[in-house]
């Protein structure tokens, strides 16, 4: 679970960052999951644009996709989304 501390920390990263996944009218299907999964495990840290066409909240969508990918939720804005999964190994980020 992420502190505020963190969750400014990794806010702050993820402005920079440009959205490397979207969420379209078919809502959140095996392929979404497995490209976030992919693009936590390149990344660590992305942005996910959820589209109002999948009839849902932002927030819904992101709660759903950190569960299944094992991240968290840093941030929601709009339509977009900022998960993180932390790889223990070699981590791009270093927490405060």
């Amino acid at each position: 679970m992420l502190d505020g501390k963190q969750r400014s920390y990794l806010r702050s990263k993820a402005n920079k960052l440009d959205t490397l996944v979207h969420v379209g009218k078919e809502g959140i299907n095996q392929a979404v999951i497995k490209q976030v999964n992919e693009t936590l495990a390149d990344h660590e840290l992305i942005k996910v644009k959820i589209l109002e066409s999948v009839g849902r909240t932002t927030r819904s969508c992101a709660e759903e996709l950190a569960t299944v990918t094992e991240s968290q939720v840093v941030q929601t804005i709009g339509g977009v989304a900022v998960l993180f999964r932390q790889d223990d190994e070699d981590s791009k980020y270093r927490l405060p």
